[in-house]
């Protein structure tokens, strides 16, 4: 009778364990799944930033130039135009 009674603690056992590790990998592979979304989700993000950041670059240049066209035209007519360096600022 001892021995059955131990077959039946020790399956118990193991049983409590299998579940209890099963468990731990099922949150272990929702963890991950969440994690992949994620870093799938953020790369996304900065491709698209990237691409933004690259237009806005090529903005920025394209009205530097056109900023530089204006100057040297205002200076062809021989009118002065104020530099942003030589204003005030509007406090003083």
């Amino acid at each position: 009778m001892e021995d059955d009674t131990q077959r039946r603690q020790s399956s118990t056992v193991e049983t409590s364990s299998r579940t209890t590790s099963e468990a731990r990998l099922d949150a272990l592979e929702s963890r991950l799944t969440f994690q992949e979304d994620w870093l799938e989700t953020l790369d996304r993000l900065v491709r698209q930033q990237a691409t933004e950041l690259e237009r806005l670059g090529r903005v920025n240049a394209l009205m530097r130039e056109r900023l530089s066209e204006q100057r040297q035209a205002i200076d062809e007519l021989g009118g002065e135009m104020p530099r942003p360096e030589d204003e005030l600022p509007p406090h003083y």
